[in-house]
Order: structure tokens, then sequence, then C-alpha cells
């Protein structure tokens, strides 16, 4: 192609909008000649994976703190050194490139300093559902093929279907005789080290398994701090920014915000369970600028009396970034208006990592909108014959960008049109370019020869003062095939009147939308990410 085509130039206009984000944000930023020099070798040495960061960020800021856990503050240089033990003691026990290493744990120091010692190694770290039962934790560790389980102290339980020949690596709490401990301190070594692979090793994810049995998903290899730059350029994190961590590293959003942490070189805050007072403690106790949130946790701290919300000093907090699962306008706003226009929404899932992200102005204007593309990324709405749609028409989301995933383990992939990646999901985007997610194309409730997705049907319901959180799903019936049932989770000390639920409806949305039974539920049924699992709820209901 001719120099100064159109895709020179704009290829070009990129390259110069990576290197304005990252210097905004301080990943280019000035330094130590040497520093900067032995920073790059170890990022070609290791690649852009979780031991290259670490590693490179060792050589930069050494005695910068990396990750705050319960168990105090850790700086690159230590977390550098305890990754490099923990691949030693993996490459003793047999662990090499291409071999797979379950990771079951929370959130916390050792949970990265594994993900460290299997970059080093070339080994695949599969970061397994806290979640998952017995028999699905064996399933997911047989089909990944694991052959070493890093695991917390509490899951053992879980893991008793998993074969005994799978080796067991304690990560929190205390490990049985004779077995191994990820070690909690390091010092240099002059012991031989495993030399660096030759292909880096992969980090795979569980698909959240709302719909079904969760699935392995290969995320791929950066290929340095231009992925980044596609999150940083709506999300506006820096260097000096400490970040709090409560969506779990098992998850995509969780495993993001470690990932941009150590990219940034910035501090990143773990805490092993999520409790919604905690969030605000720690968020005052260690002056955190930014948390990464599920929905259901901002739904949490909302509902904390507002005595309790007003006894903590938040006033750190400029970026609170959310993903995993939809939220309703009325979160959004009640939410900024107490703590400030700070929040973003990232919408997105494992297979294709990011799609939009909202940035408050962008929710002010429109609450119900999942936002614009980030740096580098294309959204397009794709109809059942594969053309483009026009704005303002619902069809497939499609989204292409450097980050898409390698395909699952069991061999499966997610079908792709001109370039780009389906979601699943099915949306529209406006005359101003935003992204409006309609719901899942599997949560298509068929009514009578109506087609309605549940998630217009949730917003409605959820502007009645009396209820707190809602699922809206279709039940078998044998007149209309499906009908709508409202499943509800009162506010404490409220009770939900069905008429006026189907008043509302009604009023907002459609007569034909409108649920036969509205269900009151002390709480839905979710995955340990938060991702409400609507295959859980009742559907052998009486008529009301």
């Amino acid at each position: 192609m001719a120099a100064g085509s159109p895709s020179d130039t704009s290829r070009l206009n990129r390259t110069l909008s990576t290197v304005r984000v990252l210097v905004r944000s301080g990943v280019i930023s000035p330094g130590r000649p040497d520093r900067i020099v032995r920073q790059l070798r170890a990022l070609r040495v290791w690649g852009a994976t979780v031991a290259g960061a670490y590693a490179a960020a060792n050589e930069r800021v050494p005695d910068a703190v990396a990750i705050v856990d319960e168990r105090g503050s850790f700086t690159f240089r230590a977390m550098n050194l305890r990754g490099r033990a923990l691949a030693r003691a993996l490459h003793r026990a047999g662990v090499g490139a291409g071999s797979r290493v379950g990771v079951l744990g929370r959130n916390h120091s050792a949970y990265v300093q594994t993900m460290i010692a299997c970059g080093r190694l070339g080994a695949d770290a599969v970061l397994l559902n806290t979640g998952l039962a017995p028999g699905q934790l064996a399933a997911a560790a047989a089909e990944n093929r694991v052959s070493v389980l890093v695991l917390d102290e509490e899951f053992d339980a879980q893991c008793v279907r998993v074969p005994a020949d799978v080796a067991r690596v304690r990560a929190w709490g205390d490990a049985p005789a004779g077995a191994l401990q990820a070690p909690w301190r390091a010092e240099e070594s002059a012991a031989a080290e495993p030399a660096p692979p030759e292909r880096p090793g992969r980090l795979i994810v569980l698909t959240s398994g709302t719909t079904g049995t969760p699935k392995g998903a290969r995320r791929p290899t950066p290929r340095g701090p231009r992925d980044a730059a596609a999150v940083l350029s709506r999300i506006p994190l820096r260097s000096a920014d400490r970040i709090l961590v409560s969506a779990p590293v098992f998850h995509t959003w969780g495993l993001a915000g470690v990932q941009l942490g150590m990219t940034l070189r910035a501090t990143v805050v773990l805490r092993r369970r999520f409790d919604p007072e905690d969030v605000l403690r720690t968020v005052e106790r260690e002056r955190c600028t930014a948390l990464f949130a599920a929905p259901v946790m901002l739904r949490r701290i909302m509902d904390l009396p507002a005595e309790v919300r007003a006894g903590y000093d938040t006033s750190s907090l400029r970026i609170v970034a959310c993903s995993g699962s939809a939220m309703s306008p009325r979160l959004i706003t009640e939410f900024m208006d107490e703590f400030g226009d700070v929040l973003y929404n990232l919408y997105g899932s494992t297979e294709v990592s990011w799609a939009t992200i909202a940035t408050p102005e962008d929710m002010r204007a429109v609450p119900t909108t999942a936002g614009r593309p980030p740096l580098g990324t294309r959204v397009a709405i794709l109809d059942a014959d594969g053309a483009e749609a026009p704005p303002g028409t619902e069809g497939s989301i499609f989204v292409g960008n450097d980050m898409l995933f390698d395909g699952y383990t069991n061999g499966a992939h997610r079908n792709s049109a001109h370039g780009l990646m389906q979601t699943g999901d099915r949306g529209y985007l406006d005359a101003d370019g935003l992204l409006h997610v309609s719901g899942r194309d599997d949560d298509m409730i068929v009514s009578g020869g109506e087609n309605v997705f549940p998630r217009p049907v949730e917003e409605a319901i959820l502007t009645l003062p009396s209820v707190s959180e809602v699922a809206v799903t279709g039940v078998p019936d044998e007149e209309f095939g499906q009908r709508f049932a409202a499943f509800v989770v009162p506010r404490e000390g409220a009770a939900v009147d069905p008429d006026e639920v189907r008043a509302v409806v009604r009023a907002r949305v459609s007569r034909f939308a409108v649920p036969r039974e509205v269900v009151s539920l002390d709480e839905l049924p979710r995955n340990p990410a938060g991702k409400v699992m609507k295959r859980h709820l009742p559907t052998d209901l009486p008529r009301q």
C-alpha cells in the first residue's frame, strides 16, 4: 500500500492518540536512562505478561508499593522476587511451558504472585471461579487440563473431586505437611532459574455461566501498553492512583483492575472478601483514588444506612469503574448524587474484553447508555443478514479490538463478521453514537408472538421506590408459549404491590410486557462476580 494512504494515516493517528493517552496517564514518563533501559529489556525478555509487567516495574520503580492486602504492603521488587521464588518451586514440581495451573483464591497478593510465576514459566494460569460446586470445579479442571492447583485453604473441600494426582499449592492459609506454600517473603537467590519461555503463558478466564456451564476462554497476550491505552482513553486512571479492586480477580473486570494497575505502576489494594462498609473503610484508610467493582457492589453500598455512608471520608475517590452486568438508571443517579460524578461503566465480556465505556457525562445525559467505543475499538449493529443496521435499529452487537479472545478451551468460537466478534447481546446505536444494550440474545421472551427483552421491563420496575432489585424472565405458558414473571427484592421495610408493578410496566413499556406474576424474594441468585443467574429462578409458578 502506498505511503500516505488513508490506512497509513489512520495508523499514524492512532499511534499518536495512544502516545498521548500513555503520557497523560503516566505510563510513559521521564526517568533515569539506565532504569528505562533495564525496564525495556525486561519487557523484551518476558513480554507484556503479568511477569513482564512486574519485572519491568521492578527495574523502574523497585521500591514503589505494588500491592496492599490484609498481610501488608509489597513493593514491585518484593512481588517480582516472590513470583520468581514460586516459579522455581513450581518448576521443580514439573510445571513448564504449556502446563496449565489452576488458581482458586480470593483477592490477595499471592494470587497475583501465581500469575507472575506462570508467566515466567510459560504456563497457562486458569482462573477458577470460587463459586463452582465440587463437580463443576472438577469438570473445569479436567476440561482445561490443570496439572497443578494453587488454592486458598478455605477451598480445600470444594476440590474433593479433583483427582489426587493434581498437585496442590497453598496460596492463603496453612499448607498441609509436605505440600508447597507460595512464599510470602523472598530474597535475591543464586539458585538457577528456568530460562524465559519461547511462548508466553496465557490467562484462561472462565465465562460467567449465567446461561449454562462456564467455559474456559483463552485471553490473548497483550502486546504492550497500547492495549491498556484503549481503556485509559475513556477511564482517566493515572500512575499515582491507589486502586481498590473489589471485583474478584478471577473475573475479567477484577483482572483488568490488576493489569491496569501494574501497567500504570500504580498501587493495587486487595481485600479478600467484599463487604460494603469495608470498602468505604478501606477507601478512607488507604486513601484510594479508584475503585473497581461490580454493579451489585455499588447497590450494596447504597443500601447501607445513610449515616453509615456519611461516617467515612471517601473524598479521595475520583474514579469508580464498574463492569460485569447492567446498572439501573436509578442506581447510577443515586450513586453519583452521593459520591460525585466519578462513575464509569464498561460494557464488554470475557470474549471481547471491552466494547464501550460510559463516562459520568454520558450517564448524566442518558442513564441507559453503555457509552462509546474507546480508542482502537469498533462497534457495529448487524441485522439477521449480517448487514450493518442504521442508527436506532436494534440488532446483534459486534465488536472489534486488539484483545478479542482466542477461542474457548473446548475448541468452540464466537461468531464473527467483517472482522468483528459477536458479543451475544442485542442493542442499538443512537444518533449520537451511544450504544444501548437491550439484553442477551437468549434472554428474549416471546409471549403471544411479541418479542420483548427483559431489560426495559426491569428498568421500569426499578423506578418504584419499594423495589431494590429485580429480575424479569419468561416462564412456560400453555396459551402464550411464555409469560413474563418479575422477581423483586423489596427495599428494607417496604412491601411491593404487584398491581403497582404491572401498572408501571404497562405505562412505560407495553401491555404485552406486563408480568403476570410478581414474586418477592429475599435476594436474587447471583454468581460470585455478582451476575444474576436467571436460570436458577423458579419457573413453575402458579398464575396470580
